[in-house]
Parts: C-alpha cells; structure tokens; sequence
C-alpha cells in the first residue's frame, strides 16, 4: 500500500507540475500582450505628440506669412498715400 500511496502522490506531483507549467505560459504570455499594448499606446503618444508639434509648427509659420504680408501691404499703402499726396 505505500508504494500505491508514494505512486499517487508522484502522479499528483507530476499532475500539478504541469498545470503549474501551463499557467506560467499563460502568465508569461499575458505580461508579453500587455508589454506590447504598452508599447504599441506609447509609439502612438509619441506620433501624436509629434502631429501636435509639426501642426503648432506649421501654424506659428502661417502666422509669421501673415505677419509679414500685413506688414508688406501697410507698407505697400503708405507709399501709394505718399505717391497720392505727391500728385
């Protein structure tokens, strides 16, 4: 009867060796999704960051244009004024 006893318990030991196997796979796997979500969201943080820098860029060089034709035509003014008052 021991040896029956020391047989079933090697078979149970055998039984959750496996089982512990299978759920260490499954929770080494479960970390590497979330470590790849985690990369995958910061990739897409920094794509947005650098949209949001290159839209902030292209506006603040539209507005400098901007500037700069305003300052073009009031000057385009004032020597059509002084051309006008010349005349």
């Amino acid at each position: 009867m021991n040896k029956a006893v020391i047989a079933f318990v090697l078979a149970g030991s055998l039984g959750l060796a496996a089982c512990s196997q299978k759920t260490a796979e499954s929770a080494e796997n479960t970390a590497d999704a979330a470590a790849a979500d985690v990369n995958a969201t910061a990739a897409d943080a920094i794509a947005d960051v650098n949209a949001a820098a290159a839209d902030a860029t292209a506006a603040a060089g539209n507005a400098v244009d901007a500037a700069g034709d305003a300052a073009a035509n009031a000057t385009d003014a004032a020597a059509n004024a002084v051309e006008n008052a010349a005349h």
